[in-house]
Formats: structure tokens, C-alpha cells, sequence
């Protein structure tokens, strides 16, 4: 079993910046390819920003410029650093360990909630 605990996120104002965390712990050995997700109300979860085995990144196109993800292999930990928040950005957001056929590897954590609003 992979447990993923997502932290860091809050409320903040639109232009404001937030850094998430997800640590990895139980059986796996080391992070390496990890994403971050999101889900607002209503609407399905959307794969935000992805780091491949190989190191490449990946965003998606209202991510693109604003957002970084990394990940410190020695914590097994994902970070997503994202600034210019949008109001479009509130949603909860999840990390995990995407599939070659798109889905997760490991059951979801619990995210953490982002609120952009003024």
C-alpha cells in the first residue's frame, strides 16, 4: 500500500502564490514519475502538471507559465508551486502516480483544498 498526503493549500487572493506538498510513504521505494491533479465542484479531475521518469514536465495549458511541479526524492515528496493564482484555479488538489493508460496507480489521498477569491 502507497499512502499520499497532500498539503499546503489555503485561501488566497487572485495573483497570490501557494506550494503544495504530497509525501509518498509505505511500500514504495522512491518517487520518481508524479502528478498533480485537481477537482473543482462538479466537474472531473483533471491532471494539472506531471513529472515523467525521465525528468520531463508536462503542464496543462491553464497551468502552463504559472506552475511548477518538482520532487525531492530523498523526502518522497511532490511539490506544486503555483503562482498567479486565478479564481479558476479553486479546486482540490491531489497528487499520484499516473498510469501509461491514464489512470492512478495508488489510491487518492485526501488532496488539499485551494481557494482563489478575493
Amino acid at each position: 500500500q502507497v499512502q499520499l498526503v497532500e498539503s499546503g493549500g489555503g485561501l488566497v487572493r487572485p495573483g497570490g502564490s501557494l506550494r503544495l506538498s504530497c509525501a509518498a510513504s509505505g511500500r514504495i521505494a522512491r518517487v520518481r514519475a508524479m502528478a498533480w491533479y485537481r477537482q473543482a465542484p462538479g466537474q472531473s479531475r483533471e491532471l494539472v502538471a506531471q513529472i515523467t521518469s525521465a525528468g520531463t514536465l508536462n503542464y496543462a495549458n491553464s497551468a502552463e507559465g504559472r506552475f511548477t511541479i518538482s520532487i525531492d526524492s530523498a523526502k518522497n515528496t511532490v511539490y506544486l508551486q503555483m503562482t498567479s493564482l486565478k479564481p479558476e484555479d479553486t479546486a482540490v488538489y491531489y497528487c499520484n502516480a499516473p498510469r501509461s493508460d491514464g489512470s492512478a496507480a495508488y489510491s487518492w489521498g485526501q488532496g488539499t483544498q485551494v481557494t482563489v477569491s478575493s
